[in-house]
């Protein structure tokens, strides 16, 4: 693809802005270790809520899924369509608890709900597990995407776009480093409008390149024709729910998707109950209801305003490309193709704005549980804010030297996606329940941690399960969520139950619903305990409403389907209207005391 040189002087204007950010926020981020991880617990809910959908908007997202309606149609999203029921969650059921609990990570949470040696183990284990292996292999895709772009925009091959994508991650380690989570806060917020016009920007590029919405569908149709199917029938690609008759949609994956991967696994932004860089923004609200409004704001557009541009420009590409052995690469053919020449370094700068959001988050979190949950619970405890922000800025490097390594061992990206989905299998309902139940104990979580990873690696090494097969996946979920769930609850029954005063303190910090802490709620009569259960989850299914409705109107009235568009669209904006009475009914529209 040729870049003029006004491609080139956008792409330059976009680092120096980025770099400019960067060096505004040096000083305070400075200041102390809870400014560089958690910008003062000071950060308005739109921008924490906006710095989310920007870190989940990576350069690898588009390309992905591309890859899935190549697959699977529009229907292959559900891959993580399916999470908006564990994002609402979050929001209704966690968000506040999490604000509450006033630590700096959610893995030194393990700390303040559970004690003892094996607490300690747990927030070790998990601080180097999560922060080093899991966190690089998030970075090796996010990189991969980024080596795939340069690789076609630029015409080279894959270890000389690695080199420019280690001067990418360079720029961005620079930045973080030198500003902490604000820096990144900010330029998450301007990456994001970026990214976000240009791919709307590439999707109405990608229309027109198959003769505008009525070109598109009449293509699509003759794609379903050549598979036998009729128009709008079972298999067509422009169903929003799958054949559950197909070969890449059997009916057990796609009952584990909906029913069971949303609550029972570990996914980095999608956690159960809220974790990783998602808790890391919460904790930096200003208080309880901007972390609210904050997770809010993030599912809405995540799932609802988000998808619609990445879905268009897939079907088009799999108009236009039908034959690619790498289908994720179909995105990046467009852009090099069919976007105006005075365009592409807008588009380049938007992919680096993609990458560089999702880089720099992952290492600022990475950073914060090696920091805070390895070397200064471990190693120097009496340590210094200033010895500390030097072992954090060691710590962005050593992240980002061992991410690249990974990245030259990945081939899909949609793959790994699939891959760690299942390494966390069965996890998600301790995340859940340790808020609202008071058995549960280090144990718990220590317990279904090692047999998750024991029984989903023996499910692909040993009896030759392939996650990136439909059935295959699905066994591997349901054996793996299965025996981890009957582990993990005798290790809670057969050990004994945290000591009550480390359980009265918990009670007292973050005091959850009475349900499921009565024994420890009648220590402390004088706490008043959250009594919105009901309610939350009344929201909690008004707020699954209202991004389905959103997401599937949008689509609807994009494809031609005005009244049944229409029809989603209102039952989605009633939803939302519901959320907005009820929170003001019950004061959580107004900043908590």
């Amino acid at each position: 693809m040729q870049l003029t040189p006004l491609d080139w002087v956008f792409v330059a204007l976009y680092f120096v802005l980025n770099i400019a950010i960067g060096l505004y926020y040096r000083s305070r981020a400075g200041k102390s270790v809870d400014e560089f991880f958690l910008s003062g617990r000071d950060v308005p809910w739109w921008l924490a809520g906006t710095s989310m959908v920007a870190t989940t908007f990576a350069a690898d997202t588009p390309l992905a899924v591309t890859g899935l309606v190549f697959k699977g149609g529009i229907a292959g999203n559900w891959l993580w369509w399916n999470m908006v029921a564990s994002g609402m969650m979050t929001v209704f059921l966690y968000a506040r608890l999490w604000r509450r609990s006033g630590v700096m990570t959610d893995i030194e949470f393990s700390e303040i709900r559970y004690s003892g040696k094996p607490a300690a183990f747990l927030r070790g284990f998990r601080a180097l597990y999560l922060g080093i292996p899991i966190n690089c292999i998030v970075l090796g895709w996010v990189n991969l995407a980024m080596v795939k772009i340069l690789s076609m925009v630029l015409g080279v091959d894959k270890t000389t776009a690695l080199g420019l994508v280690l001067g990418l991650i360079a720029i961005t380690a620079l930045i973080s480093t030198l500003s902490g989570l604000w820096g990144v806060l900010v330029t998450d917020a301007v990456q994001f409008f970026i990214k976000m016009g240009m791919v709307i920007v590439l999707a109405f590029a990608s229309v027109k390149a198959v003769g505008g919405m009525d070109g598109l569908l009449a293509k699509l149709h003759a794609v379903d024709a050549t598979r036998g199917v009729s128009v709008g029938g079972k298999g067509s690609v422009l169903n929003f729910v799958p054949d559950l008759d197909s070969v890449w949609m059997p009916m057990i994956t796609f009952f584990v998707y909906v029913g069971m991967n949303w609550w029972a696994t570990w996914y980095p932004g999608a956690e159960p109950g809220g974790g990783g860089y998602v808790a890391q923004r919460m904790f930096s609200a200003k208080d309880e209801r901007h972390s609210l409004l904050a997770t809010l704001w993030f599912q809405v557009a995540h799932y609802a305003l988000r998808p619609w541009p990445w879905i268009l420009t897939a079907l088009c590409a799999m108009v236009l490309y039908p034959d690619l052995q790498d289908p994720e690469t179909g995105y990046i053919k467009i852009m090099v193709d069919h976007l105006p020449p005075y365009l592409r370094g807008l588009m380049l700068a938007a992919f680096a704005a993609a990458y560089m959001s999702t880089i720099a988050t992952q290492l600022n979190w990475g950073a914060s549980y090696l920091v805070n949950d390895f070397y200064r619970r471990f190693l120097r405890p009496d340590a210094g804010d200033r010895e500390l922000i030097r072992v954090s800025q060691a710590a962005t490097v050593l992240l980002t030297i061992l991410s690249a390594a990974v990245t030259f061992k990945m081939e899909s990206i949609s793959e790994a996606w699939k891959l760690l989905i299942v390494t966390g299998a069965g996890t998600g309902l301790v995340l859940l329940l340790r808020w609202y139940w008071w058995r549960i104990n280090a144990w718990s979580e220590v317990s279904a941690m090692a047999s998750a990873a024991v029984v989903s690696i023996a499910m692909q090494t040993v009896f030759h399960f392939d996650s990136d097969q439909p059935r295959d996946f699905a066994y591997i979920m349901l054996v793996t969520v299965g025996i981890t769930t009957v582990v993990w609850l005798a290790a809670t029954l057969l050990t004994a139950p945290e000591p009550m005063p480390v359980l009265e303190r918990f009670y007292r910090t973050t005091h959850p619903s009475r349900f499921g802490w009565g024994p420890v709620a009648d220590r402390v009569p004088d706490v008043q305990p959250d009594r919105d259960g009901w309610a939350n989850l009344g929201c909690w299914l008004a707020g699954c409403t209202l991004i389905y409705g959103l997401l599937f109107g949008t689509g609807k009235l994009l494809l031609g389907e005005t009244i049944i568009g229409l029809v989603y669209l209102a039952v989605g904006l009633v939803s939302g209207w519901w959320i907005s009475h009820d929170l003001t009914r019950r004061g959580w529209a107004s900043v908590a005391k």
